[in-house]
């Protein structure tokens, strides 16, 4: 299976790539612990149905010491013990900002005061950009068919 089109072949694809990239590089090292990190990547590509950025992520977690049990519930977080409040707060926070046009309104000041229990002012732009970032990714990767499977840990750098 190949993808519709080459997002890194292309050279206007390529470089909006660059500049998603270097968007989500932005908020890597903002104080949102790296697990959470990839648990909400993970979680929005699950919604989004975008295999390729659930196979990334789910091997970078796995690289990075993440648990199997944790990354199996992840799409069964509400149900799970794993996860600390703080995660729950991060995932709750990803799936209402992923399923914004599901939800009336958008993300409840609920979930969002939840996260601000957990999570600085710092921390939560990071929360809220990396959420807008996998998104794009997910979109991008969706709407060309991106192939999924055959990531490799650190591939990209």
């Amino acid at each position: 299976m190949d993808a519709r089109l080459n997002l890194f072949g292309n050279p206007v694809a390529g470089k909006f790539m660059k500049h998603i990239v270097s968007a989500g590089k932005a908020v890597e090292n903002a104080g949102l612990p790296a697990a959470t990190q990839e648990l909400v990547k993970i979680r929005a590509s699950q919604i989004n149905g975008c295999g390729f950025c659930t196979d990334m992520h789910t091997k970078e977690a796995t690289h990075a010491g993440e648990t199997p049990v944790r990354l199996n519930l992840i799409a069964a977080w509400r149900e799970a013990t794993v996860f600390t409040d703080a995660e729950r707060a991060a995932l709750e926070l990803t799936e209402q900002g992923t399923r914004i046009a599901d939800a009336a309104g958008g993300v409840t000041d609920e979930a969002w005061l939840n996260a601000a229990k957990h999570y600085d002012e710092n921390q939560l732009a990071a929360l809220v950009s990396l959420i807008a970032v996998i998104n794009a990714f997910n979109r991008l990767n969706v709407l060309v068919q991106q192939p999924a499977g055959d990531y490799r840990v650190g591939q990209f750098g």
